[in-house]
């Protein structure tokens, strides 16, 4: 197939003009929204990890309301007189002393808590899998830029919302993550000491620390994260899903279930997911803050692991060396500030690569036919080498517990999470790149010589052979309906002029990333019309 992105020209109309054009194409009106009635949905399961964020948020919102009837967001002592007695006659705060209430007190309320917890570990992995899978199959192509950004501030937002909720019942394993979290704001230079002050209402631990954590947990972050689903949804029905290839399946049409199907399917789904929630509520217990004991400021606990999606800001913050340096008369202290900017720079990348890579392939027109990963293989080299970044700091963040599990010094494991940040990336792309260039030279081959059949035959000249059954005409579409891009070209030198021609350097980069995108080396050639005519005469002959 022919490649139909071109090389990037100056841009034609002011700079608002092509603004208002790109709003347009992603949010206008320029194309009707059938009835609903009308509707169709790809019949795919991976197209279910969408479902499994959207109501397992549903089951935080119900878990939420019913466990804010009991909880108090207030960090006044009082003397616990509940029904857990190892801790009676004890100071905590009303916020432990209201969550020990639900949790042995309240009918149910231990169930429910435990819910809640475990809806947001499936809500941030099923929002977090999800955009992997956009990303991989390149979903976020126009017209869909809008919805990565969404997905992007909804994973953001998911990681924040777990994190203030995880400090609420102050007990002393979140009380020893907030001392991290306050660190690491500290690092900041200039506006550090403002943004810790102000968010903990005063010097940590503070006063207002419960009460406004209980305000971003309960009302801020879940409206935002509200309105960003609604979004989604409403740009999912603006634009269509986008399917996988295959035979009838086309950038203009949708091959898939009608809504009354998808509805009744949808239905089952929640109720399936539901239930695998409450189930793993009732048999697997997390977070008992009983045993951890309150918050006190002169004590930290030990072997204390944040949940797996702040592991990554946990591990980075673990491996790095204690490094400080004087600038003008301040501190800085790199160890916290470093890996803090490490993390923004890690999760940054993922939310930029979809405009970087419109920006390299200058391919203008609205695709609504998914990837195969391995057909863009240095995109999918990318993705696994950012997710093994994300798996080797993981790994950091449990250094203590693997040294005493393993019974080894834990420096040693400091230093080989250390070495594995930059070595595991760089051989995770390598692989991953030869990888899904050998699929794509297994894809050609099955394409020209059909399906080995394990039969082998004896020809009259005495030479065997094995036979080759040829492929369907569906499975020779799907291997072969993706498009190939060329990279882009350096501008023709001027008429006239011997050297080359002279080029801004955007441009300049703009081609060399392209070179690295779909340059020499980065995908098999897939067999032409003529090449499949030629062999499959051949054998037949």
């Amino acid at each position: 197939m022919g490649n139909d992105s071109r090389p990037a020209g100056p841009g034609q109309g002011r700079t608002g003009e092509r603004l208002a054009r790109w709003a347009e194409s992603r949010l206008g009106h320029g194309r009707a929204v059938g009835s609903a009635r009308r509707l169709v949905f790809p019949d795919h399961w991976s197209f279910m990890l969408g479902e499994t964020a959207l109501y397992s948020f549903l089951i935080l919102l119900v878990t939420g309301v019913y466990l804010s009837l009991y909880f108090h967001p207030s960090s006044a002592l009082v003397v616990y007189e509940g029904g857990y007695t190892p801790l009676r006659g004890q100071l905590v705060s009303e916020a432990f002393d209201s969550t020990l209430h639900i949790s042995f007190g309240v009918r149910g309320g231990l169930l429910i808590r435990q819910a809640h917890h475990w809806a947001a570990l499936v809500f941030v992995a099923a929002v977090f899998t999800q955009m992997m899978r956009v990303f991989f199959t390149g979903a976020f192509r126009k017209p869909r830029e809008l919805n990565w950004v969404l997905g992007f501030l909804l994973l953001v937002l998911a990681m924040f919302a777990g994190l203030t909720g995880y400090d609420l019942p102050d007990d002393l394993l979140s009380g020893t993550g907030l001392q991290v979290v306050n660190g690491t704001i500290l690092s900041i230079p200039i506006v550090g000491t403002y943004v810790s002050f102000f968010l903990f209402g005063g010097e940590f631990p503070g006063e207002d620390l419960i009460a406004r954590f209980n305000t971003l947990h309960v009302l801020v972050i879940p409206a935002l994260m509200a309105a960003l689903i609604v979004g989604l949804l409403v740009l999912a029905v603006r634009h269509r899903p986008a399917q996988y290839p295959g035979p009838g399946r086309t950038n203009g049409n949708v091959v898939g279930l009608p809504l009354r199907v998808y509805a009744v399917k949808a239905g089952a789904y929640f109720c399936f997911v539901s239930g695998v929630i409450f189930f793993m509520a009732a048999v697997a217990q997390i977070n008992p803050v009983w045993n951890y004991g309150p918050f006190r400021p002169d004590q930290v606990s030990a072997g204390s692991q944040p949940d797996w999606y702040m592991g990554v800001a946990d591990g980075l913050l673990r491996t790095m060396p204690g490094w400080e340096i004087d600038f003008w008369g301040h501190t800085l202290a790199l160890d916290n500030f470093l890996p803090l900017l490490a993390g923004v720079l890690l999760f940054l990348a993922m939310g930029a690569y979809p405009f970087l890579e419109a920006w390299v392939t200058d391919d203008d027109r609205d695709q609504h036919l998914l990837d195969r990963p391995r057909n863009r293989p240095v995109r999918t080299a990318l993705g696994v080498a950012w997710l093994s970044v994300y798996a080797v700091a993981l790994i950091g963040a449990a250094n203590d517990v693997i040294a005493t599990q393993l019974h080894v010094s834990v420096n040693s494991v400091t230093w080989t999470v250390r070495i594995g940040l930059f070595a595991v990336p760089v051989v995770a792309f390598s692989v991953t790149r030869r990888v899904a260039l050998g699929l794509q030279a297994r894809d050609r081959d099955k394409v020209l010589h059909g399906r080995e059949t394990g039969i082998v035959k004896r020809l009259p000249n005495g030479e065997y052979v094995e036979v080759h059954e040829p492929l369907s005409q569906a499975r020779r579409y799907v291997l072969t309906a993706h498009e190939q891009y060329r990279p882009l070209e350096a501008a023709a030198p001027a008429p006239g002029s011997d050297g080359p021609a002279a080029e801004p350097r955007t441009q300049r980069l703009r081609v060399r990333l392209s070179r690295v995108l779909y340059g020499p080396g980065t995908q098999i050639i897939k067999p032409t019309a003529a090449e499949y005519k030629e062999i499959s005469g051949r054998h037949r002959s």
